[in-house]
């Protein structure tokens, strides 16, 4: 997988139904501050990525996103590279998948 994923990229990944997991890493802030996350997307704090990181597997692909697509997403990416995860962040975050027309579900 590349470093990032547009909000297209992965439209068109779910669409043809590639396997993948996708973790919400916003910070706990931004995370309370919004009432959706991307449609089967799980949360995971990003504060604690070497404990939840144990439970994906070697070759896993996994897209994160945070809030805009930045610092977070970033540094989570490369820990999750290092356990040698296929990891992606996407481009611009769940605000640029909003943008896109991304799917989106209500936080439960």
């Amino acid at each position: 997988m590349n470093d990032t994923i547009t909000p297209e990229e992965l439209r068109k990944s779910l669409a043809d139904k590639e396997e993948m997991t996708i973790i919400d890493v916003r910070r706990k802030t931004d995370f309370d501050a919004d009432t959706q996350m991307v449609s089967g997307a799980v949360r995971r704090d990003p504060e604690q990525v070497e404990q939840w990181s144990n439970d994906l597997r070697e070759g896993q692909n996994v897209v994160v996103y945070c809030m805009y697509g930045g610092s977070v997403s970033r540094s989570i990416s490369e820990k999750l590279r290092a356990g040698n995860i296929n990891v992606s962040f996407i481009e611009g975050g769940i605000t640029a998948w909003k943008e896109s027309g991304g799917e989106v579900q209500e936080k439960g």
